[in-house]
């Protein structure tokens, strides 16, 4: 064997050894980083950045640009949820009072929940920047409301507000036919999305074009941002809206062939607290703030009227909870579920899903910490369940 295959045949060894050393090198540093990841909390490996909306101050300026979705969100490690200790059930309902204290158990370990107290708590009217289209308009001299007629009367398609101020920087007030005194500056609003859907170009195109016929008639500066944009701003919005949607039904119904008659249904409804709205459904009345919290519909989705309930019947009916609409989800639907089982025992019916499965305590809990989700997702973004905000997003 010549020197040149001896020299060869030790190259050969030395870099099967070198490539052994390597791998076995690499396999210790994977498993090192496997190791520190499974020791890390749980919770890192699972957060979420969710998108988000400034808190409404009631102050923001229309020129002002709105942050993106995802700018990041104070939170207050203070805040806890109040415990849910009105909503109890009566004695003899002893089965669903043991389920309430379970949930109430349960809310009182949950973590805290964003701050977002600015949100819908204004009580002063302004242009709401994240979720309008806004156009501001400076008049050469002091104008009068009755000015913006025109304007004033516009349909669009989407919720069109005005406001004015009477001095520079001064605050914003609400203006409408009745408005009286001259304003130093006015700003147009036009909703970006709602439960029909985004503002579309074309909408915001006749917004711009109302807003500046409006301006040249004053005369009036004009300024605001494109329409190209604007429509980008409501595509997005739309989507995160439709994310954070959701309306929770409970049925009482009567096994077939047997019907619930319009006449009981009413004096049960009414006996519960429930007054029959001209939208066709019976409504739930907060007395304290006038609030609808949730409402009574005919499963076959006829309108119940005062002569179809005094000569007719029905199979069922749906109480429904629009959990972005209400200040307190989780007490609504506490609220709704107690109104649901009396209904149900009184009328002789069952309680079931959606899918007309019966709902016991360990169901309607799952239903529960489905509100509580919502709930929270909808603070994380800043649009407070029930606040101004959100009756303007998660309206039809």
């Amino acid at each position: 064997m010549s020197r040149l295959q001896i020299a060869l045949i030790a190259a050969g060894v030395l870099l099967v050894a070198a490539v052994l050393v390597y791998n076995a090198w690499q396999m210790r540093r994977a498993r090192h980083r496997l190791e520190s990841a499974l020791k890390a909390p749980a919770s890192a490996a699972t957060s979420r950045v969710e998108p988000t909306l400034r808190p409404s101050s009631g102050q923001a300026a229309p020129a002002a640009t709105a942050p993106a979705p995802g700018a990041h969100v104070e939170h207050d490690p203070g805040f806890r949820p109040p415990l849910d200790d009105e909503v109890r059930l009566e004695a003899a309902e002893a089965d669903a009072a043991e389920d309430d204290d379970v949930e109430t158990a349960v809310d009182a370990t949950r973590a805290p929940r964003p701050s977002v107290a600015a949100v819908g708590a204004s009580t002063v009217a302004a242009p709401d920047p994240d979720i309008e289209c806004i156009l501001s308009m400076q008049p050469v001299k002091p104008v009068p409301a009755s000015a913006l007629a025109a304007g004033l009367h516009a349909r669009l398609g989407k919720a069109v507000r005005w406001y004015g101020r009477r001095e520079a920087r001064g605050a914003w007030q609400r203006l409408g036919p009745e408005s009286r005194g001259e304003y130093v500056e006015f700003a147009a609003c036009m909703l970006l999305a709602d439960r029909n859907g985004p503002a579309s170009p074309a909408q915001l195109e006749a917004f711009r074009k109302v807003v500046g016929e409006v301006a040249a008639s004053l005369p009036a500066a004009f300024d605001g941002p494109g329409v190209a944009d604007e429509a980008q701003r409501a595509e997005a919005l739309d989507r995160l809206c439709a994310d954070l949607d959701m309306q929770i039904g409970l049925t009482v119904r009567k096994a077939p062939p047997a019907t619930i008659a319009g006449t009981r249904l009413r004096g049960v409804a009414e006996a519960s607290g429930f007054r029959l709205a001209p939208t066709g459904r019976f409504e739930w009345v907060q007395d304290e703030t006038g609030a609808v919290l949730f409402t009574l519909q005919n499963v076959t989705d006829e309108a119940f009227t005062a002569d179809s309930l005094r000569q007719g019947a029905t199979p069922g009916v749906v109480f429904l909870l629009d959990v972005p609409r209400v200040s307190d989800p989780g007490r609504a639907f506490d609220q709704m579920k107690l109104a649901a089982k009396r209904m149900a025992h009184t009328v002789g019916g069952e309680l079931v899903d959606d899918n007309g499965r019966p709902l016991n305590d360990g169901g309607l809990a799952a239903i529960r910490e489905q509100v509580m989700g919502a709930d929270g997702a909808l603070r994380r973004t800043n649009i407070e369940p029930g606040s101004p905000r959100a009756l303007k997003l998660f309206a039809a």
